[in-house]
């Protein structure tokens, strides 16, 4: 088989594929722009956590893709009105105890947060897991959330300061957990 390269059929074909790579690279990068700066919106900061976690924007975009896809699959609720009273009397009493028990309230705190995710749906297990399912929904509060948990455990040698500060960070998570729902669905918007 003998190929004229100055073959205008030849060269046409050969132009037709160099093209349809392109357009297919400049689309396939277009979608992951679009990706990326969807998923930078979503999760602000945590987004840059997660590449620094990850090590790089792609892995990172997985993960926080597959939490996505996590969180849909649980069944996330808003609170009844019975149940956001409930809770918000709580955080008043926990609160209100600061000033003579800070480490108490901080601790009251935390498992309040967490009476809170388990009543709205979320699994509360493990500490990282709650974490992650919390930043889908959540994004801009989840790294207060940490810093919290984080005074929490080390309780003992926090300063006063500290308890202050996981007490603000708490109370952020907190009042995003109770909020009264808005008239779109969170999977709306999605």
């Amino acid at each position: 088989m003998n190929l004229d390269l100055l073959d205008p059929k030849l060269i046409v074909i050969v132009a037709m594929v160099i093209l349809v790579v392109v357009v297919l690279a400049w689309l396939y990068l277009r979608k992951r722009r679009r990706t990326t700066a969807g998923l930078r919106q979503k999760f602000g900061p945590e987004y840059d956590r997660a590449v620094l976690t990850h090590g790089s924007e792609r892995k990172a975009e997985s993960k926080l893709e597959n939490r996505e896809k996590r969180v849909e699959k649980l069944k996330i609720r808003d609170l009844d009105s019975t149940e956001h009273e409930r809770f918000s009397k709580r955080w008043e009493s926990v609160q209100s105890r600061f000033v003579d028990s800070p480490k108490g309230a901080v601790t009251e705190a935390d498992d309040l947060v967490s009476s809170v995710m388990k009543a709205r749906g979320y699994p509360i297990s493990d500490f990282d897991q709650r974490a992650a399912d919390i930043s889908v929904d959540h994004p801009r509060v989840v790294e207060n959330y940490r810093s919290a948990r984080e005074n929490a455990l080390r309780i003992e040698k926090a300063t006063t300061g500290d308890l202050r500060t996981a007490m603000i960070h708490y109370r952020s998570l907190f009042d995003e957990l109770v909020q009264v729902p808005t008239i779109v669905d969170r999977k709306e918007v999605a």
